[in-house]
């Protein structure tokens, strides 16, 4: 069953911006400028992305619309169908070979199995791509689009710098961001991105999971991240060849980042699969850093 859908906001969050919330799964945004309309993420089905749209009528006008997919993780982009053809999709270029990766394709058949909500989903492509940055200038409102790789490849964040509001989307995360993989690579990407969005001194940072509003987001990821290094630091290549360090008492999620009460297990579990992630490519990195010494 598809969650539902329902427009939000912020404290102190300007009112052309809205959050549009399909349950506990993933927020998207809308944003209304002089010139156009811009949906950041069409959610994880063409059915959860068509509620929304009719849910944003009013506040839609007769302005154009423009669709942005943050990056290529399906409950990102798996709403594309609703919008094909009567809105330009714009991603970065990294998505294309995402997209064109066997595994995207299994991802979906998966889920198919899993769950029949996504039995009309089509993996729509954007019609558009940019490499580094892009701005779109809505007159009133700049929305500036910043390659923010480190949780995917393809990694795209929205500054708007008349409000000072990042749309960080999935490169902060509450109450831990996850790597793409455990390499030490990504990590530095993820690290870089984070400092990136810090450096803006946003009045707000409005991440896609979370539903929170805070800059502080950005520090605690950051401080996460610094305290893993640090833990890791001080282990022997025996404990960090430990395949389940993840779990030993000092390196589990609990022990870096508290679990907000009542969060649904599922949530929690997703969570820690994350942090094995996230400790992985730091043991990755601590490997490198010593072979340089």
């Amino acid at each position: 069953m598809n969650p539902s859908v329902e427009l939000c906001s912020h404290p102190e969050l300007d009112e052309r911006i809205v959050i549009v919330r399909a349950g506990d799964e993933v927020d998207a945004v809308f944003v209304r400028t002089e010139r156009f309309n811009v949906l950041i993420d069409t959610l994880g089905t063409p059915e959860l992305c068509r509620t929304a749209l009719v849910l944003l009528e009013d506040r839609a006008g007769d302005r154009p619309l423009i669709v942005v997919n943050s990056h290529m993780d399906w409950d990102h982009f798996w709403g594309n169908a609703a919008v094909a053809g009567r809105a330009p999709i714009i991603a970065h270029a990294a998505a294309l070979d995402r997209l064109r990766d066997p595994a995207t394709q299994q991802v979906l058949k998966n889920k198919v199995r899993e769950d029949s909500r996504f039995g009309d989903v089509e993996l729509i492509a954007p019609d558009i791509t940019f490499s580094g940055s892009m701005v779109l200038n809505g007159g009133n409102l700049t929305l500036e689009l910043i390659h923010t790789p480190g949780h995917t490849p393809d990694h795209v964040a929205i500054w708007i710098p008349e409000l000072r509001i990042c749309l960080a989307v999935d490169a902060v995360e509450y109450p831990v961001p996850e790597v793409w993989s455990r390499s030490a690579e990504d990590l530095r990407l993820i690290r870089s991105s984070l400092e990136r969005i810090r450096d803006l001194d946003a009045r707000l940072v409005i991440p896609a999971h979370g539903q929170t509003s805070s800059p502080s987001t950005v520090m605690a990821n950051l401080a996460y991240f610094d305290a893993l290094a640090a833990r890791v630091e001080g282990l022997s290549e025996t404990q960090l060849a430990d395949g389940q360090l993840s779990r030993s008492n000092g390196f589990r999620l609990d022990d870096f980042v508290a679990i907000p009460a009542g969060t649904p297990s599922e949530t929690v579990t997703f969570y820690r699969s994350c942090h094995e992630t996230n400790l992985g490519a730091t043991v990755q990195a601590h490997f490198e850093k010593c072979k340089r010494a």
